[in-house]
């Protein structure tokens, strides 16, 4: 975690224009790149598993992707993430990519070089092209539409330091960039298991931009709390583990729906981070990925402008399936009982290590295999979402 930190004043990402004339709004656009096929933050990080490429490859396999639909992402130049990062932080971050290694002093101001935020081959790249697609999508959405960006949301990131597996801070600059496209109010709504500290730095204060945030209590980073409101538009829901679809359901209709149709935004930012599904090894939520598809399908009728990027999610099958539903979702499609064996043998190829023993190689269950859809996972609505729920209600 880092110290308190002045908010940083909002600039205008600098990055190459939206086109001039409108795209077609009817049909969604997946931003997606070949940079993150085969690229990891070493054997042993939680992130060496593959994700935004597994998603790419499903959905072709589905044959969900039309003319058109596919946006390569650019990989964002620094004067165009200075719109949020400091540059000495933005050098620091390129020049330990170029040698490789970090210095002591480095490490300490700019959490580069730590187990979390290691040094590995693409450490600037990689993150600026998935700030690259967020920035890209502010400006493609200037027209109204909806983007579903999966190698997005990397919401711990800090101005000068990496922070929670995060370099840079997309969804920031996804917000600042649909500023600079003349979007005025923006609903960000983030659930992910773990609170979105950097994007609250970024917005606490700004009476413009409603935050709404479903995370794990006492998990890292241990931020957001239940009263913790900003200038009056945050709204921090801490959930207890076992937290499962019934809670999210009574959560979606008392709170985040509410909450944002009332705020009657010109653009939903949804951060749909997929470690708050049950078989995820970071987080201790029982969530089926039905959540998140009824939570894309009910925020899309709520504003001109939807952009979905993705977040945690450390279980290479869940991500993927995820993800790929969520595209499914935003275009419309009915997802398949069972998928075909071309989108089989994506899932069925994966390899995970995970560590010494037997069951470094235990396969998931066969369902993560042939479905895109879980099972749904329903449960107690506990007192304990009850009375939270209550509380965020009454302000």
């Amino acid at each position: 975690m880092t110290s308190p930190q002045p908010p940083v004043p909002a600039r205008a990402p600098a990055t190459a224009r939206a086109p001039a004339t409108a795209p077609n709004s009817a049909a969604p656009r997946y931003i997606g790149s070949e940079i993150y096929r085969g690229s990891s933050y070493g054997a042993w990080h939680p992130l060496r598993i593959p994700r935004v490429s597994t998603v790419t490859d499903l959905i072709r396999a589905l044959g969900w992707l039309g003319p058109g639909q596919f946006v390569s992402s650019p990989r964002a130049k620094p004067a165009a993430l200075r719109a949020w990062h400091d540059p000495d932080y933005l050098d620091a971050l390129q020049r330990a990519e170029t040698a490789g290694q970090v210095s002591d002093v480095i490490r300490v101001r700019h959490g580069l070089g730590t187990g979390s935020n290691p040094v590995y081959p693409e450490m600037f790249r990689r993150p600026a092209t998935a700030a690259g697609g967020s920035i890209l999508a502010g400006q493609l959405l200037r027209h109204g539409g909806a983007i579903h960006s999966p190698g997005g949301g990397t919401h711990h990131g800090m101005p000068d330091r990496a922070n929670g597996f995060c370099y840079l801070n997309d969804p920031v600059l996804a917000i600042l960039s649909l500023r600079a496209a003349g979007v005025g109010r923006i609903a960000y709504v983030d659930i992910d298991a773990h609170h979105p500290d950097g994007v609250e730095h970024a917005f606490a204060d700004d009476i413009s931009v409603l935050m709404i945030s479903v995370h794990e209590e006492d998990r890292w980073p241990r931020t957001g709390a239940l009263d913790h409101a900003g200038a009056g538009q945050v709204f921090n829901l801490p959930v207890p583990r076992g937290f499962n679809d019934t809670e999210m359901a009574h959560v979606r209709d008392r709170l985040i729906l509410p909450r944002v149709a009332a705020f009657r935004p010109d653009a939903v930012v949804l951060q749909c981070g997929a470690d708050a599904v049950a078989e995820d090894p970071l987080s201790r939520l029982a969530l089926s990925n039905n959540a998140h598809f009824q939570i894309v399908a009910a925020l899309r009728p709520l504003s001109p402008r939807f952009l979905v990027l993705g977040g945690g999610g450390y279980n290479p099958w869940t991500v993927g399936r995820l993800w790929a539903g969520v595209w499914g979702v935003l275009n419309g499609h009915a997802l398949p009982g069972l998928l075909p064996p071309a989108a089989q043998a994506i899932l069925r190829g994966i390899r995970w290590e995970r560590g010494g023993g037997a069951s470094a190689h235990r396969l998931p269950p066969a369902q993560l295999f042939t479905t895109l859809r879980d099972a749904p996972r329903p449960g107690e609505l506990r007192a304990a979402v009850r009375d939270r729920l209550a509380r965020l209600e009454s302000r």
